[in-house]
């Protein structure tokens, strides 16, 4: 099996390749596919999907909410893979970027970014709940006094993320639709 994601931007790569092989067993075959941006994912979206030739694929779109209704950006990006011929793509929206999973597990921030006194954010009022943060990244930056680097970063805290300990409800959805995936699965 052959998992092709398909990825607003380069971060959300660096972020994967390092949670992945630490939680899928066994492990499939993983592409990514980057865009350069939202406005790249949705125009081209279903050219990619439609031009893949390897058997045996599952594609998973991983874009960010940002200011959007959620559901109508799901819609939307379901639309597109029906049209492509792929209307078992699994989507995930991150709420409301990348950084708001980050949010949900702040020890996995300090061990990535060897930094101290970052887990006290997360029962902060403005924190407690990751996915509703208005503008995570910033967010980020400013509780890391800069130290904060969007693909370093997630690199480095990509390798660290908790599955178990995430409190960010959209990357709650998002790993048990990759497990679930993986549990489907038939591997040879």
């Amino acid at each position: 099996m052959t998992f092709v994601f398909l990825l607003e931007e380069p971060s959300m790569r660096e972020m994967l390749k390092g949670l992945l092989p630490r939680i899928l067993s066994p492990m499939p075959t993983i592409r990514y596919v980057v865009f350069e941006g939202k406005q790249d994912l949705d125009k081209n979206i279903v050219r990619r999907i439609r031009s893949w030739r390897t058997p045996n694929t599952f594609f998973v779109v991983m874009r960010d909410q940002d200011a959007s209704d959620c559901l109508d950006l799901k819609h939307a990006l379901a639309d597109k893979c029906r049209l492509a011929g792929r209307p078992d793509t699994l989507i995930r929206i991150v709420c409301r970027e990348l950084e708001g999973w980050y949010f949900g597990d702040l020890s996995a921030v300090e061990r990535g970014l060897e930094m101290r006194h970052l887990v006290r954010y997360a029962n902060k009022k403005k924190y407690r709940i990751p996915d509703e943060i208005h503008s995570p990244s910033d967010e980020l930056v400013k509780i890391t006094h800069g130290a904060y680097q969007k693909i370093s970063g997630s690199r480095n805290i990509g390798r660290e993320l908790s599955p178990s300990c995430n409190t960010s409800h959209s990357f709650k959805v998002f790993m048990d639709g990759v497990q679930k995936i993986i549990s489907d699965a038939d591997f040879p």
